[in-house]
């Protein structure tokens, strides 16, 4: 298997990043990537622990002068997000990434990269097999299932670890050091289908395509178009001008990622098949005008299939799927009145599946306040249980508060300003990260998070700077020798 990334530096760095985009690991599926960092501590005669949720712990002593240090944690996830464009070949479940270089960045063709958060596993990697990097006792922590519900965090037992400094590698932005975040929840709303034989003459798909999608905490801002919405409107439209029947209504692929796509397969009098195709065609310019800046490609598809289905959705279980797709809250609820430009509260409808007998409404909500993150899936439940669907949340997370006596974050701000004569900028985001549930768990740890500059995460456009990438880890290097 070639080695595209093999003449990058820092070359341990890179090589162990390479080595685990080899190794399927979405979320749900890291066994591969779980056993492979214990063949790989078992080969350095390094301390581990793989847990029964399958996170690993590697423990290396400190370097001579440092022994007496206070230890310190490393932190990243093991899982990645798995995305793909229409029409790319890729089983996620057995394929090796596709990388390439364009530039200062790689890429993965035509799916994820995984960097978020492949990078925190490649950085530590390259400290636990290094002989001649000074540093503190260190505890590696690669937790699973984060993109997901951040499970292996909260099964996480946290006598496994002795550091009470914490320094979580899954930020996106060089130069920033992350300080606070948002907790979250995940919402489903299932509402029932009742099912009858069709008795209608034509039918047709609606897609929506050409999205850009994005992270659902850190690009809920930039006004990207979300394909579930964006098919409710059109929806709701046809539906106040003819009669159709639902058939099947699917968009999106993980409730923490801004949906690109939807398709919505309907039933309905050949009459009108042009009435809805003139429908389409407008909705299409109205989105193209509508995300002429954050998203440009959009676009609407009409086409009318040869396909006939034997059962449609009742006309009365098509009205209340559009409408509760149409009313389903998304986007920014809150903007933080401390933090300038800050998304306090947010919304975002990831995923919209037909399932047997239901469609199935799937939200991610975050907010780095707890009773406002309540109240927005407190308005969900409502609008959705008024619409007769059953409601219920998972894998909720906390928030991580600002510490303004952290010792840690101090050694960053003065190794940054050594290393490059300015500041660092203090951040807090709105998104999840693992620290939330640290403080939780642990309670008295001082924590922070940093990372090389990634782009486009969550999205097949996912790429990493190399050079950033160098930058960081000289830092870490540097934090580390401080740290004495």
């Amino acid at each position: 298997m070639s080695n595209v990334l093999k003449d990058l530096k820092p070359n341990d760095v890179f090589k162990y990043f390479e080595e685990i985009t080899k190794i399927p690991r979405g979320s749900g599926n890291e066994k591969g990537i779980s056993d492979y960092l214990v063949a790989f501590a078992k080969e350095h005669n390094l301390e581990v622990i793989q847990d029964k949720a399958l996170n690993v712990i590697i423990k290396k002593p400190g370097t001579s002068g440092y022994e007496n240090a206070p230890t310190v944690i490393l932190q990243g996830h093991m899982d990645m997000v798995n995305e793909k464009n229409q029409g790319t070949e890729h089983d996620f479940d057995k394929d090796p990434l596709k990388l390439r270089i364009e530039g200062d960045m790689i890429y993965a063709t035509g799916t994820t990269l995984g960097a978020d958060n492949g990078i925190a596993i490649a950085y530590a990697m390259a400290l636990l097999a290094s002989k001649d990097i000074p540093h503190p006792p260190v505890e590696v922590l690669v937790t699973t299932d984060e993109e997901t519900g951040m499970s292996g965090a909260m099964a996480l037992n946290p006598e496994h670890l002795n550091g009470r400094m914490l320094i979580n590698i899954d930020s996106e932005e060089e130069g920033k050091l992350l300080v606070s975040c948002a907790g979250g929840v995940r919402t489903t709303s299932a509402l029932s289908i009742n099912w009858e034989n069709s008795n209608q003459e034509a039918y047709a798909v609606i897609r929506i395509r050409g999205l850009k999608g994005g992270h659902s905490g850190m690009e809920i801002h930039k006004g990207r178009g979300n394909s579930n919405k964006l098919m409710g409107r059109i929806l709701h439209d046809v539906l106040s001008t003819i009669d159709f029947q639902l058939v099947s209504l699917n968009g999106g692929a993980k409730n923490n990622a801004i949906p690109r796509e939807s398709d919505a397969v309907i039933a309905l009098d050949k009459a009108d098949l042009e009435v809805v195709k003139a429908k389409v065609e407008e909705w299409s310019k109205i989105f193209k005008n509508e995300f002429k800046v954050s998203d440009a490609d959009v676009n609407v598809q009409f086409e009318a299939l040869n396909s006939k289905f034997d059962k449609v959705f009742s006309k009365e279980s098509t009205k209340k799927a559009v409408e509760l797709l149409f009313a389903y809250p998304n986007g920014i609820q809150t903007m933080s009145m401390e933090i300038k430009d800050l998304v306090q509260s947010s919304t975002n409808l990831g995923v919209v599946t037909t399932v047997e007998n239901e469609v199935h409404y799937d939200s991610a909500t975050r907010s780095s306040v707890k009773s406002l993150k309540y109240d927005a899936v407190d308005q969900t439940k409502v609008i959705a249980e008024a619409m007769g669907a059953r409601f219920s949340t998972q894998s909720d997370y906390p928030d991580w508060q600002y510490d303004a006596n952290s010792k840690l974050r101090k050694v960053f701000e003065k190794v940054y300003k050594d290393m490059n004569g300015t500041d660092p900028e203090i951040v807090a985001i709105h998104a999840g990260v693992e620290c939330g549930l640290f403080k939780e768990k642990f309670g008295e740890i001082d924590m922070i998070s940093f990372g090389p500059n990634l782009y486009d995460v969550h999205t097949p456009e996912e790429h990493i700077s190399i050079s950033s990438t160098q930058r960081m880890w000289d830092y870490l290097v540097e934090v580390l020798k401080e740290m004495k």
